[in-house]
């Protein structure tokens, strides 16, 4: 989200300085699905192409059940008329914060400093004073403006004592990855796939080389306990059973968050992204949502710095981004999560009948399509004035 909001201001020929506290850009597992409307705004910029090849475009995505096979698929194209890409794209977060990168190196209008973390942070009448200390010694920075996009651990949140209002779920997800070839186990297999089974839930995203599997401790299970190799090949196991044991390529655990804060702006201090709101992963929009909140803020800065509007604008943005945060980005996604984590056969049998209903009419498939690829609470805050 920060090297989005940096790229655009430098494109607006606005002087932008980058902090980051990683060596480099981190290839860690995290986000891996882009919606159409992201697609569409980094095209603008010439970035969805090249992320496009390197990802693997999705058409539809499921809610299934595992022992039977039953599913609801919903179909993007029937978001044609609407974007540019009807599509979902699995690619990996990190591919984008690459071709950021290589871009802004090049800009000499970007001062772009990896390896360096925020000490301290002073407001002034005119702009903020940020301490960094990049390893060398800490310096003071002044700028008009600072974007706050560093993550759901902002230290920047925390200097200013801003709190992220919310909850905690109870239970920790565990990605895992492997290159077995699921789409040749399971009949009619999406590339992005929720699925109920009778030992619990799981997710299935493909990739272009790997699938990605989020998986649950068992009943009784610590976390410890099912982050050894011997749970996880289990846990594998029950979803195709494999001779010769899965290979495993990386295990992360994490905790899945609802919460967000007050008020999006402090002063000259802007939030965005996991910085002010996390959600739940279940319909891949925390990344999403944090790109379309660097798109809003900086159609808004850059407008202040360039004096065509004044401070007040950027109240706006917090006034058309955080209720479509709260209420299609974090409730949706707490949504889906609920009811992915519903036992009763019974009431999943209920649900999944109601999505393929809602998959069948064309008029409510293309309703429900339009607020789970986020494009209907784009045009709702583009209605907030």
């Amino acid at each position: 989200m920060g090297l989005v909001a940096a790229l655009r201001l430098a494109e607006a020929g606005i002087p932008v300085i980058v902090v980051e506290a990683e060596a480099a850009i981190q290839e860690d597992l995290r986000a891996s699905t882009w919606h159409p409307p992201t697609l569409d705004m980094l095209d603008r910029h010439g970035l969805a192409e090249p992320l496009i090849t390197q990802g693997l475009i999705t058409p539809t995505w499921q809610v299934r059940l595992h022992n039977t096979g039953e599913r609801a698929e919903f179909d993007l194209g029937v978001l044609k008329d609407d974007t540019r890409h009807p599509y979902r794209l699995q690619c990996e977060q990190y591919r984008l914060g690459r071709l950021i990168v290589e871009r802004l190196r090049s800009d000499p209008r970007v001062d772009l400093r990896f390896s360096t973390r925020l000490a301290g942070l002073e407001q002034r009448r005119e702009g903020v004073r940020a301490i960094v200390d990049d390893g060398g010694g800490v310096r003071a920075i002044d700028v008009a403006w600072l974007v706050a996009a560093d993550g759901a651990r902002s230290t920047v949140r925390e200097r200013l004592g801003i709190a992220l209002e919310g909850e905690t779920y109870p239970e920790t997800t565990i990605l895992a990855t492997t290159r077995f070839p699921f789409h040749d186990h399971l009949a009619g297999l999406s590339n992005v796939n929720y699925v109920w089974a009778d030992w619990g839930t799981f997710s299935l995203l493909r990739l272009p080389r790997v699938w990605r599997v989020s998986l649950y401790p068992d009943e009784g299970e610590t976390i410890e306990q099912a982050l050894t190799p011997e749970a996880i090949e289990r846990k594998l196991q029950r979803i195709v059973p494999k001779a010769g044991g899965y290979e495993v390529l990386e295990v992360r655990p994490y905790r899945i968050h609802r919460r967000i804060v007050a008020n999006y702006r402090q002063g000259r201090v802007v939030l965005a992204g996991d910085a002010a709101h996390l959600n739940s992963p279940s319909g891949g929009m925390g990344m999403n949502g944090g790109i379309h909140d660097a798109f809003n803020l900086t159609d808004k800065l850059i407008d202040v710095l360039r004096g065509r509007a004044g401070d007040d604008l950027i109240d706006l943005y917090a006034r058309q981004r955080r209720p479509v945060a709260l209420e299609e980005i974090l409730k949706q996604a707490d949504r889906n999560r609920a009811r992915m984590q519903e036992r009763d056969p019974e009431r999943r049998r209920q649900a999944l009948a109601e999505l393929q209903a809602i998959a069948a009419d064309p008029v409510r498939a293309r309703t429900h399509i339009l607020k789970s690829s986020m494009i209907e609470g784009l045009r709702q805050a583009a209605a907030i004035e």
